[in-house]
């Protein structure tokens, strides 16, 4: 079945309304571009498992300067892994926030546009 013309318009402007809210989040779930976030977290990630495996050599190996560096590079890998996966400035205000989620928005709009015909 179809959709009429009424939906198509409303389906139109709910995407047009989320493409100019969050774009990246539009990006993502079409899959065209990564976000270099996700590439910075990922290196994060691999320099904690770096870290620990040099961490681990410098204690077989009994070397504390070893040691201590592959601490370093754990503890880099970390602040890189969280500052990248850190929220949003919107994401950080609560229910009290000033700012509401776009898909409360997009729900207030449908009821108005429900109730109006």
């Amino acid at each position: 079945m179809p959709l009429s013309d009424h939906e198509k318009r409303l389906l139109a402007e709910m995407e047009a309304a989320l493409v100019a809210e969050d774009p990246r989040l539009v990006s993502t779930l079409n899959g065209r571009v990564r976000s270099p976030k996700v590439g910075r977290a990922l290196i994060g990630f691999f320099a904690i498992l770096g870290g620990m495996t040099v961490l681990l050599a410098g204690l077989i190996a009994q070397i504390i300067a070893i040691g201590m560096i592959g601490f370093v590079i754990s503890l880099v890998g970390l602040v890189v892994l969280v500052s990248n996966l850190s929220l949003g400035k919107s994401d950080l205000k609560g229910p009290g926030g000033s700012r509401p989620k776009w898909s409360s928005r997009l729900e207030d709009r449908w009821e108005r546009r429900n109730f109006e015909n």
